[in-house]
Order: structure tokens, then C-alpha cells, then sequence
């Protein structure tokens, strides 16, 4: 381990990370167990031409298993009435939820988001205790009227109007 690495606290490091508001998503995929989702804000688009867009899972990670067992994903950006969604996606799991995946092009993905992306991975990078999976994306549908759900801080947030 370097120096560096050494002088560096991770709970201080997150904190800072928690600084930058992103948006929430539901990384989805389906194997033949059946669907699977989980809760993470790692998401970037990569480029447009080919189409890219990239997740980061850590390495420890179920979800990480069953997206390479099924080579595709699906990236499901969660409106502003979705904490619940997020929620039971990152482990608080609630009974009621238990089937709210439709199908898409043989992905599942969530109503009511604020868009979604079918992808094929089409490349994996290791990068310390997560890995880069970037996706190829194959369709896509956005709901322009949807708020997206934030997070900051350690928290939920929403947008504010713009007056």
C-alpha cells in the first residue's frame, strides 16, 4: 500500500465525496434466478458516439456477480418520488416491493422513473475495491417532466424550483 493510501481516511474521503449531489439510480439485471436490483449513485455517461455510459460496483457486491453473469444492466434514474424504491434497493428491503420490475427488452426495469438505460457491458475495469463497468447503451426512454431524486450529504434531496 503507498503512502498515501495510508494518510488518507476512507470515512473522511466518503464524507468529502458526499459534498458532489448526484442523481440516485436502481442498477437493475436479470439472470436465470430472476431479476435483481441495487441501489447506487456511481453512474456516468462515457460517450455518445458509440453510445457509453459507465456504473461502478464494489468488488464485495452481489450485484457485480450477476451483471457479469448476465453481460447487461439496466440504469434506472429515480424521480423525486422514489426514496422508498432507493431505499428498499439499498438493503432496507420492504415486502411491498417485491415485484416492481416490468420487462424491457429482456431487462427489468421501474415505472416511474425519471429515464432508463438498457446497456451490453463491453468492457470491465478494476479500479481499487470497485470495478468500471461500461455499458454499450441499446435503448433508452426519458420522462422530461420527471424531477430526479438526489442525494447529498448523506442524504435524500430534491430539487428546488427555478423561479
Amino acid at each position: 500500500m503507498s503512502k498515501t493510501a495510508l494518510t488518507i481516511d476512507p470515512r473522511a474521503l466518503r464524507n468529502a465525496c458526499g459534498s458532489f449531489a448526484t442523481g440516485v439510480t436502481v442498477i437493475s439485471t436479470t439472470t436465470p434466478e430472476g431479476d435483481h436490483g441495487m441501489t447506487a449513485n456511481a453512474f456516468m455517461s462515457v460517450s455518445l458516439d458509440p453510445p457509453l455510459v459507465s456504473i461502478s460496483l464494489d468488488k464485495n457486491a452481489k450485484m457485480l456477480e450477476k451483471v457479469r453473469a448476465s453481460r447487461r444492466y439496466a440504469i434506472n434514474i429515480l424521480s423525486n418520488e422514489m426514496e422508498g424504491v432507493a431505499l428498499h434497493f439499498a438493503g432496507r428491503h420492504n415486502p411491498d416491493m417485491a415485484k416492481v420490475f416490468s420487462p424491457c427488452n429482456g431487462l427489468p426495469v421501474l415505472s416511474g422513473v425519471a429515464a432508463f438505460f438498457l446497456t451490453d457491458v463491453v468492457q470491465e475495469i478494476e479500479a481499487g475495491d470497485h470495478v468500471i463497468l461500461i455499458g454499450k447503451v441499446t435503448h433508452f426512454e426519458q420522462d422530461s417532466a420527471a424531477k430526479p431524486l438526489l442525494f447529498w450529504g448523506g442524504k435524500f434531496s430534491q430539487m428546488m424550483p427555478v423561479l
